[in-house]
């Protein structure tokens, strides 16, 4: 199995004999290669090994970063990281393992530049998998409060507004040590009409889990380390 030049000789591949029309009609898609850690390894009968435990121990640095743009292209790298991709320095927090997510607490958030603390925040997955950002209740709640005209759709599953309304800036925090900046221009997600747009904010429907996805990756370099299990994190260059 060969990704951009990262080789790994023996690799097991999953099969799957079901999936949905959503993947099938995505022409850009030829399946899922799992960069997260082996507990959620759900092969059977023998659990087997994921690509990045594989190549690990082959790389530089056993790590991978991951350098998303917002026309939705982007660049994975393994065993490397590019300091030209970034400003700054990369800031890094621990990351709990134990659910198999990259996942860390995210204490705060801001709206427009005003910070918050809510009282019980669940804690957050940096998912390059998922688009928006899925974070509790209260939180999108309070966000969409600040934006004129906006309302939960039943139809469209989330949060929708006029495409005409000004959102505000918002922020969280990754593991408390960095501030993830996401432009107000960025969470408006899709056009439902020409007059009706879909948030890149919505609610995870208090699963106690939130998920910050490309919606905010977009805007920021980031490095999972595989070994030491922490992520890095800088504005992008």
């Amino acid at each position: 199995m060969n990704i951009g030049g990262a080789t790994v000789a023996k690799q097991a591949i999953e099969l799957a004999t079901n999936v949905s029309s959503a993947f099938v009609n995505d022409t850009d898609s030829d399946g899922i290669v799992g960069l997260a850690f082996p507990v959620l390894n759900m092969v059977k009968p023998n659990a087997q090994s994921t690509f990045f435990e594989n190549i690990m121990a082959t790389l530089e640095q056993p790590l991978f970063t991951v350098d998303l743009d917002l026309d939705g292209s982007g660049t994975y790298e393994f065993g490397v990281i590019d300091p030209t991709k970034f400003m700054g320095e990369l800031t890094f927090v621990p990351i709990d393992t134990t659910s198999g997510f990259w996942m860390c607490s995210s204490p705060t958030y801001s709206i427009g530049g005003v910070s918050k603390t809510p009282s019980n925040p669940s804690p957050a997955v940096l998912d390059t998998g998922t688009s928006l950002m899925l974070m509790d209740p209260a939180v999108v709640e309070d966000y969409y409060s600040q934006v004129s005209g906006s309302q939960v759709s039943v139809d469209a599953h989330g949060w929708i507004f006029p495409c005409s309304a000004t959102l505000p800036d918002f922020s969280v925090s990754i593991g408390g040590s960095y501030t993830a900046d996401v432009p107000g221009s960025s969470l408006t997600y899709a056009s439902i009409s020409s007059e009706t747009c879909f948030g890149g904010l919505q609610s995870n429907g208090g699963s106690g889990l939130q998920i910050f996805g490309d919606v905010l990756l977009q805007h920021h370099f980031t490095v999972f380390h595989g070994e030491t299990a922490m992520v890095g994190m800088a504005k992008k260059a």
